[in-house]
C-alpha cells in the first residue's frame, strides 16, 4: 500500500496553516492578499524547518514540551529572517499578528494529533490517589494515563500548591483528602511518591492515611531509584524496614571514599549478610582491589556473581587456620582488613560452644595477628550490643574478642571495633523469620512481650562502620546510634498489619538460653564523643595481654568452658 512519507506531510501542514493564517490576518487587517509575500514567507519557514533542529522530522505523536519549545525557536528564527525583506510591502503589526497567530495553530494542532493518538483506550477501574506533587508523582501521573488506575488526587503539604491541580488533577491537603474519603470510600491505591523523605515522614503518611486505602505502595530512596526506568514498575509495598529505617543524617560518603578509594580491602565472612553489604561499598567507594573470604562455598559463590564484572578474589577458607590465614595475607598484602566472621545466633552458639570459641575467639585473633604481622594498616573488627554485660556464650565470645583488638600490641597497625545492634533483614533475624510465618499462615512468635532490640538497615550499619573506622586511631570501640529501643511484640503486629493477614496470631514462647529482654551498647557510663552524633567511642578496658593470651589458651582445652568466660569477662552472666 501507498503511503506518503510524514515528512513531506509536515511540508504540507506548514503551506496549509501558513496560507490560513495570512489569509485570516490579511483579512482582519482589511487588506487584499498579496500572494508573492506568502509565498516567500512559506519558503522560508520550510527552509528553517528543514535546517534547525530538523524540525521537519519532529514526531508529533512524540511530541513533548521540548517539542513545542523547538517550534517556537523554529518559526520565530523564520519571522526575524524574512521580516527585512517584506517589511514595507506589508505592515509590521500584520506580519507580527500572522507569525504569533502561525505558531498558536501549528502547535495546537500538533498537540491535538499528540492527544488523538497517544489517547488511553484502558478502562479505569481502580483509583490511585499520588503523594507528593512533586517530579516523581508527575511522571507517575503521566504514566498511569495508560493503565488501570484513575488519578483521584494528589496529595502534598506545601500549602501554595493546595487547592491547585496537574493536567486536571485537584492537589489536596491530608485533612481534604481524608474529609473527601468520606464520601468516595476507600481508594484503591496510595502511591509516596517521596523519594527523598525520611523514614519518620513516610511512618507519619502510612499510619494517618492506611486506614483509607487498600493497598499504600513508594518509589523506592533517591540512591535505589533507577531513572531511566519506568516510575510505576519500581513502586513497591510498604515494607516494615521502610517504616524502622533510619538514615544517618551526619553520613560522611566523602571521608569514607576517602578510606576506600584505591585499597585492597580484605573482607572475612564475606558471604554474610554484614560482610556481603560492605563488600557493595567498597566497590561503589572505589577499592582498588577486593579479597572475598569465607568457609562458605555457597555464601561466597553467591557474592562472587553479584560482583564478578570487579573481579573480586575469591578465598575459600576459615578464620580458624591461621597458617592458611597467613598465606592469604602474604599473597594479597591487603591494605584494610573487615573481620566480620563470625558465629552470631545465640541459641545455636549456646549449643556449641567449643566451635563458637574457637570460630569467633581463635579466629579472630588469628586475623589480628596476621594484620599485625604483614603490616595491615587498619583493622576493623564487627562486634555487637551483645558483648555488653553478656548473657550468653556468644556476646561473651565477642566481648574476649573487643578486650583482644584493644590491648594487643597493633605495632603500625590500627585496630578497631564497632559494636551495634540487630541489622534488618540479615540471615537469622526476626524479620525473615516473621516473614516466613506470615507466609504460612502464622502464629507469628515472639519470646517475650517485653522484649525489645536495636535495629538499623544493614546498608547504613554497613556505611557507619565505614565511617567509624576511617576515623579511628587505634584501641576505639565506636559505637553506632542505634536509635530507640523497639519492641518485638509491636514489631511483629507492624508486619501483620503490612501483609493484610490481620487474623495472624502472636504466641509467646519464653526466653530462650542467654537471651536479655533488651540490649546494651555501652558496658559503663565512659564514652567520648567524635565529630558525627551517629558514632561513640566507648571507654578502654585494660588487660594484660600475656594474661589474656594464656587465659585464651586456657579456655581452648577447659573442660568448663562457661566458667573460663566467667573469669575472662567478670560481668558474665549466664541465662539459661
Amino acid at each position: 500500500m501507498f503511503r506518503i512519507d510524514k515528512r513531506i506531510l509536515n511540508f504540507l501542514v506548514i503551506a496549509v496553516v501558513t496560507i490560513i493564517t495570512f489569509w485570516w490576518s490579511f483579512f482582519i487587517f482589511h487588506q487584499d492578499m498579496i500572494w508573492e509575500v506568502v509565498a516567500f514567507v512559506l519558503g522560508v519557514r520550510i527552509l528553517a524547518s528543514i535546517f534547525i533542529f530538523k524540525d521537519y522530522s519532529l514526531s508529533w505523536s512524540k511530541a513533548t514540551t521540548r517539542s513545542f519549545l523547538i517550534k517556537t525557536v523554529v518559526y520565530f528564527t523564520a519571522f526575524v529572517v524574512y521580516l527585512p525583506f517584506v517589511y514595507g510591502k506589508v505592515r509590521f503589526a500584520l506580519l507580527a499578528s500572522e507569525a504569533a497567530f502561525y505558531l498558536l495553530f501549528i502547535t495546537f494542532l500538533m498537540y491535538v494529533y499528540s492527544y488523538i493518538i497517544n489517547r488511553n483506550t484502558t478502562y479505569k477501574n481502580k483509583t490511585v490517589v499520588i503523594y507528593g506533587a512533586g517530579k516523581a508523582g508527575i511522571k507517575l501521573e503521566e504514566e498511569f494515563r495508560n493503565s488501570e488506575f484513575k488519578v483521584k488526587y494528589f496529595v502534598d503539604d506545601d500549602k501554595i500548591l493546595q487547592k491547585r491541580s496537574i493536567d486536571g488533577v485537584k492537589i489536596v491537603s491530608k485533612k481534604e483528602l481524608k474529609r473527601l474519603s468520606k464520601k468516595e470510600k476507600t481508594f484503591d491505591l496510595l502511591v509516596i511518591a517521596m523519594p527523598s523523605a525520611t523514614t519518620k515522614r513516610v511512618k507519619e503518611i502510612y499510619e494517618r492515611l492506611n486506614p483509607y486505602f487498600n493497598t499504600i505502595k513508594i518509589l523506592p530512596s533517591l540512591e535505589q531509584i533507577l531513572q531511566d526506568e519506568s516510575f510505576s514498575t519500581q513502586l513497591k509495598d510498604i515494607s516494615v524496614e521502610d517504616l524502622l529505617a533510619r538514615h544517618p543524617k551526619d553520613l560522611d560518603k566523602t571521608l569514607i571514599e576517602s578510606f576506600i578509594k584505591d585499597k585492597t580491602v580484605l573482607i572475612t565472612g564475606a558471604g554474610g549478610s554484614i560482610g556481603s553489604e560492605i563488600a557493595r561499598q567498597c566497590v561503589l567507594f572505589n577499592a582498588k582491589q577486593l579479597i572475598l573470604l569465607d568457609h562458605s562455598e555457597y555464601n561466597l559463590y553467591a557474592i562472587a556473581e553479584e560482583l564478578c564484572e570487579y573481579k573480586p578474589k575469591l578465598v575459600m577458607q576459615s578464620v580458624v587456620n591461621k597458617d592458611f590465614l597467613d598465606k592469604t595475607f602474604e599473597a594479597h598484602k591487603p591494605d584494610i582488613v573487615i573481620h566480620a566472621a563470625a558465629y552470631k545466633h545465640v541459641p545455636l552458639v549456646e549449643e556449641n560452644i567449643t566451635e563458637a570459641v574457637l570460630n569467633n575467639i581463635i579466629g579472630t585473633k588469628n586475623a589480628i595477628d596476621c594484620a599485625i604481622k604483614h603490616h595491615v594498616q587498619k583493622f576493623v573488627l564487627i562486634s555487637t550490643d551483645k558483648a555488653v554485660r553478656p548473657t550468653n556464650v556468644m556476646g561473651t565470645t565477642k566481648r574476649i574478642c573487643e578486650l583482644y583488638a584493644q590491648n594487643v600490641e597493633p605495632n603500625s597497625t590500627e585496630i578497631v571495633a564497632v559494636r551495634f545492634g540487630n541489622v534488618l533483614g540479615s540471615s537469622g533475624s526476626v524479620i525473615p523469620k516473621f516473614k516466613a510465618q506470615i507466609a504460612s499462615g502464622g502464629p507469628i512468635t515472639v519470646t517475650h512481650p517485653d522484649i525489645t532490640r536495636y535495629f538499623m538497615l544493614i546498608p547504613e550499619a554497613c556505611e557507619l562502620v565505614l565511617q567509624a573506622a576511617s576515623i579511628g586511631k587505634g584501641g576505639e570501640i565506636f559505637i553506632l546510634d542505634m536509635g530507640e529501643p523497639i519492641k518485638i511484640v509491636d514489631l511483629a503486629k507492624k508486619m501483620i498489619e503490612l501483609s493484610g493477614q490481620n487474623e495472624i496470631e502472636i504466641a509467646f514462647t519464653g526466653l530462650r538460653p542467654g537471651e536479655k529482654l533488651y540490649e546494651e551498647l555501652l558496658i559503663d557510663d565512659t564514652e567520648a564523643n567524635t565529630q558525627y552524633e551517629s558514632i561513640t567511642i566507648a571507654g578502654k578496658t585494660s588487660y594484660d595481654i600475656a594474661k589474656l593470651n594464656y587465659d585464651i589458651f586456657e579456655l581452648i582445652n577447659a573442660k568448663d568452658k562457661l566458667a573460663k568466660l566467667k573469669e575472662i569477662v567478670p560481668e558474665f552472666e549466664h541465662k539459661i
